[in-house]
Formats: structure tokens, C-alpha cells, sequence
């Protein structure tokens, strides 16, 4: 048996994706769409594959050129795009007396291509087209003796019929060339039209319980390489494909455009991570939480194991560390002991993050900013405080620049007393699990060097939970004498860069709440804005820095303007 696979298209429906890569070679679960092709047909008996190619076909041939395979694979450029039918009759020097086998290139399936062969030498009729029940597609007609009658529309005087779909899968005799046209544009079906109304039958063989999906559009793609990342991933820590059984569970997400969803049979789950396409040269986020991810683990801090990532997908496969929030069991903790005997082992686990995460940490695996600097301060929190919540949320009339002297005053203290270490950026309770007895880290992409009392503000006045003043201090105390048993720190230097950095954690968070609620639609997050909003306005008159009386000032108002921000 010889094979074509069909990779000549643009991808059209995949852009601006396939501006920069063709189809055949998005990958899944770190293969591509192409190899996973040839990979079944190497299992299926195929003695030589050919390859078609127009669009971006030096990628195209480049990639075969330098693939091992079993079997020969080489590629038939197209100047002029010949479609499907026009593919088939450019090889014509390609094909021998025996039926041969056409594949699409944008198709993830585990159909049996050697029983479909098979089937076909074992029938009369002169193609075979594999066709699967999929409503989003059906527009094949079949009718009930197996045979396909129509493609589109169905009619609605004619005979009862089923609607398929076509897989893009067909095994065809060498004779239905007489019905295809050479070197011109031409699809298939237009000679299957031409053979039906001759009366020469196409074969329908119906797969079922079989797993096939289209990949031709981002969300199509998106869901086949997390079924197959899913599939890949527990084979790989169970040592077996999921059975039948096994269910996808989608989980609700928090502040950012991931996805989260777990796999799980029985007792045995895992949890991928959908980071969306990546087709960027530049460090991206799924190159930051796996880079990150697996240095802090090497480490033997506590996060979850990552097992395997496909990078152009932006799918990760991790350890399933459960459901439980450090919000769920803080909110119910009734006493201020409680609280303590709860926080008390986080902040340790913070102390040996800053100190061990900073050991061998590599700045270029950060994909925002390589450490926590002046920049990020008055950009990404002073700038985003006035832009996304004051301005866009609110709808106040500021200028920033009427704060950047005092935006910059205030970056400059919250360095000059820094504790540099590792810093994850947004560690507070909706991004630490609580997974057999013990707090594990999540979220740690956004990690950079920085300075341990951002962390611990972000943990403290983080307005999920609402710590109450007293056993905030108790913990900052806590924090200091921990730290001062791993490195040199000066307890009022420590507190007072703790001053500063709860600032602007403040503003950041402010930003993101405005942002998440007005532009991304998430309006769960508009209910913490209140409490947000009070703690800045208790810290900047508690700091009592009259370098930031502007600011402060803005403060009192915000507090003051109580039914625009729900209070």
C-alpha cells in the first residue's frame, strides 16, 4: 500500500497561526500532526508516503527531510495549489496497480487504517470513504445499503438517509483516476458526484467508538492536543492508555486565560494546564511555568510535579494536587489560633521559596520581566492601579503623570529595603492548595527575583481571606525570625520594605480586580474590590510617608466614593 497525505492547504481557518507554521506540523503532546499521520500508516503497512506541499513548504520538507521513519516519506511541491482531486492525479507516477490510501493532514485520530485498508481490498466498490458520526460536520449522505449518495445538504424529497461525516480518510482504486483531471485545481468529490451519477458506488465504512476530531480550527485544535496530552500524560505516570471510563472534568479557572481540566479514572487523575497556542521565539508563559515549575521541584519545594509539555500547543501535564483552597480552610478557620497554626507552616514554606527558589535561578526563563525592578513597580502596578481600576473601572479622571513622581518615590523604598530572593508575584490563598496535610505552590510562571516581603504582603492582606491586623503581625514576626535563621536580615529594614511593598501589592491588586471585572468579564472578582480598596487606603495612612500624599489622598477618596465601589 502507498499513501498520500494531504498538507498542501494555507490553513486559513487557523490563522495567523499558519502565517508563521504550516498545519502539518502543529504538534500534540510533542508530535506532530504530520508524524502522527505517518506513524499509522507506518502501523498499517504503508510500503511509501508521499507528502503534497505549497504552503510553507520548505517547513514542510525540511521536517520530512530530517524525520526517521520506517518507511520512505518524500514530498510533490505545488506551485499552483491542486486540492484534494488535483493532489492525487499530480501523482500519478507515484501510484502502482494496487489501491491506495489518502489522508488529510489535519485530522488526530486512533482509527484502524490497516483494518480499513483491509476492508476495502475486501469489497467491490472503487473508493472507500472512513466516515464517523460528528453533528458539527455530518453533510455526507449515506443510505441504508452503505453507500454514499450526496455530499451537502441534505434533500428534502429524496429517500431517507443517514448524514455523516467525512474523516478525511479514503482508500481508493487506481482505475477512479480516469475521473480525476491533471494539473488543474480539482477536489475529489467533485469526480465522486460524477461516479454516483454513473452509478459506480462509493463505500461508506462508518468507524465507531473510535476517537477522531478535526483539527482545522484553534478551539478544534485546542481540544484534540488536550485529549491527546491528557492520553499521552496517563499513560506516562500510570504506565496505560485511560480506559472508557475515564471522564474529563473542566475546572474553574481564576484571574487568567489558562484552562484547567483533569483526567481521572477511578482513584488515578492528572491535571493539564491549557497555556493556549504558542507559536512565539520569545519566552512565553508555558515556557516560564514549566522552566520555573521544574527548578522549584528539583529544589524540593513544595509543587506539583510537571510530567510532560507539548510547547506549540501550550499544553502541560501535571501532578493533580486536588480542590482544596487555602481560602476554603482559611474562611473557616473560627479562631485567631487557627489561623496561626494554619499560616504558621506557609510562611515558613515562603521563607525556604525566597531563599532555596533563588539558589540557581536562571532570569531568562521569566517571560514578564527578569526580576522584580523599578519597572515592573511603576508599570505593571502604579500604572495598571490608574489605568485599568481608577480610570477604566472607575471612570475617574487621572492623569498618571500626575502621580509618576510619587510612583517613583515609591519604587525606589520599596527596593532600598529589599530581601531579594525568589519571588512568585502573586502568592496568596487562591494559588496554595492544601493536598494531604500540606500546602503545595501553584501559579508560580509569574516568578522572578524579587523581594520577600512583596510575597508575604500578597499573603497577608490578601482580601480573600481578610486576616485579621493582629495575626498579621504575629506572622510578619514569624516571617523575620524565620528568615533570620537562613540568612542576615535586619528586622527593622525587613519591616519597613514590608511597608512599602504592601503598597504596591495593593495597587496591583486593585488593577487586576478592575481589569478582571471590566475587560475580561469576570465579575466574581468585583466583590473583593471593597476590601481592597480600605486596606490601601489603613496602610498609606498607617506608612504616614508624606512623599505620597497625592496618593494618599487618592485613597481617602476611593474610600470615600463608597457606591462606586460597592462598598
Amino acid at each position: 500500500m502507498k499513501a498520500l497525505i494531504l498538507a498542501a492547504g494555507f490553513g486559513t481557518r487557523l490563522r495567523p497561526h499558519t502565517d508563521r507554521r504550516p498545519k502539518p506540523l502543529f504538534s500534540m503532546a510533542g508530535r506532530t500532526l504530520l508524524d502522527r499521520i505517518i506513524d499509522a500508516l507506518e502501523k498499517a503497512g504503508c510500503t511509501s508516503v508521499a507528502v503534497n506541499t505549497h504552503h510553507l513548504a520548505d517547513q514542510v520538507c525540511r521536517h520530512v527531510a530530517e524525520g526517521r521513519y520506517s518507511v520512505p516519506v518524500w514530498t510533490r511541491h505545488e506551485p499552483d495549489i491542486l486540492g484534494t482531486g488535483g493532489a492525487i492525479a499530480n501523482l500519478r507516477d507515484f501510484w502502482d496497480r494496487e489501491p491506495f490510501m489518502v489522508v488529510n493532514s489535519d485530522i488526530v485520530t486512533d482509527i484502524d487504517l490497516k483494518e480499513i485498508y483491509r476492508s476495502h481490498c475486501d469489497q467491490s466498490a472503487p473508493v472507500t470513504l472512513v466516515l464517523v458520526d460528528d453533528p458539527a460536520f455530518n453533510s455526507v449522505s449515506v443510505n441504508p445499503q452503505g453507500k454514499v449518495i450526496g455530499f451537502g445538504p441534505a434533500d428534502p424529497h429524496g429517500d431517507p438517509e443517514r448524514r455523516l461525516t467525512f474523516t478525511g480518510i479514503q482508500v481508493i482504486d487506481p482505475a477512479v483516476l480516469d475521473y480525476f483531471p491533471q494539473s488543474v485545481f480539482f477536489s475529489s468529490i467533485n469526480a465522486y458526484d460524477r461516479m454516483i451519477d454513473a452509478g459506480i458506488p462509493i463505500r461508506a465504512a462508518v468507524v465507531e467508538h473510535r476517537y477522531w476530531a478535526d483539527a482545522g480550527t484553534p478551539e478544534r485544535y485546542r481540544a484534540a492536543a488536550l485529549e491527546m496530552t491528557g492520553r499521552s500524560g496517563f499513560q506516562r505516570v500510570f504506565g496505560r492508555l485511560p480506559g472508557p471510563d475515564a471522564l474529563w472534568q473542566k475546572l474553574a479557572g481564576d484571574g487568567s486565560d489558562r484552562r484547567w481540566h483533569r483526567l481521572v479514572e477511578g482513584h488515578r487523575s492528572i491535571i493539564v494546564a491549557d497555556h493556549g497556542i504558542t507559536d512565539t521565539d520569545r519566552t512565553s508563559e508555558v515556557d516560564a511555568f514549566v522552566a520555573i515549575g521544574r527548578h522549584l521541584h528539583k529544589k524540593g519545594l513544595p509543587v506539583p510535579e510537571i510530567f510532560f509539555q507539548d510547547r506549540f500547543s501550550g499544553m502541560v501535564c501535571i501532578e493533580d494536587l486536588g480542590d482544596v483552597l487555602l481560602q476554603d480552610k482559611a474562611l473557616k478557620a473560627g479562631t485567631q489560633a487557627e489561623l496561626l497554626a494554619l499560616y504558621g507552616p506557609v510562611v515558613q514554606m515562603l521563607v525556604d521559596l525566597s531563599v532555596q527558589g533563588a539558589e540557581g535561578f536562571d532570569p531568562a526563563w521569566t517571560h514578564q520581566s527578569p526580576a522584580y525592578d523599578r519597572a515592573t513597580i511603576v508599570n505593571a502596578e502604579c500604572r495598571y492601579f490608574i489605568e485599568a481600576f481608577c480610570k477604566n473601572y472607575l471612570g475617574m479622571d487621572l492623569a498618571f503623570e500626575s502621580f509618576a513622581e510619587e510612583f517613583e518615590a515609591l519604587a525606589t523604598k520599596a527596593l532600598d529595603f529589599a530581601i531579594m530572593g525568589f519571588m512568585h508575584r502573586d502568592f496568596q490563598s487562591r494559588n496554595l492548595m492544601v493536598h494531604n496535610g500540606r500546602c503545595r505552590i501553584i501559579d508560580f510562571q509569574g516568578g522572578r527575583p524579587g523581594p520577600i516581603q512583596y510575597d508575604l504582603a500578597s499573603l497577608l492582606i490578601d482580601p480573600y481571606t481578610k486576616l485579621p491586623e493582629l495575626v498579621q503581625e504575629m506572622l510578619l514576626a514569624e516571617c523575620i525570625a524565620s528568615m533570620q535563621e537562613k540568612v542576615v536580615v535586619d528586622a527593622t529594614r525587613f519591616r519597613k520594605g514590608y511597608t512599602y511593598c504592601r503598597i504596591t501589592r495593593n495597587l496591583q491588586m486593585l488593577g487586576a480586580f478592575g481589569h478582571l471585572t471590566r475587560v475580561k468579564g469576570k465579575s466574581a472578582f468585583e466583590a473583593y474590590i471593597p476590601r481592597a480598596a480600605a486596606t490601601l487606603n489603613q496602610n498609606l495612612t498607617a506608612l504616614g510617608d508624606g512623599a505620597l500624599s497625592r496618593l494618599n489622598e487618592l485613597a481617602r477618596e476611593l474610600t470615600r466614593a463608597r457606591p462606586r465601589i460597592g462598598f
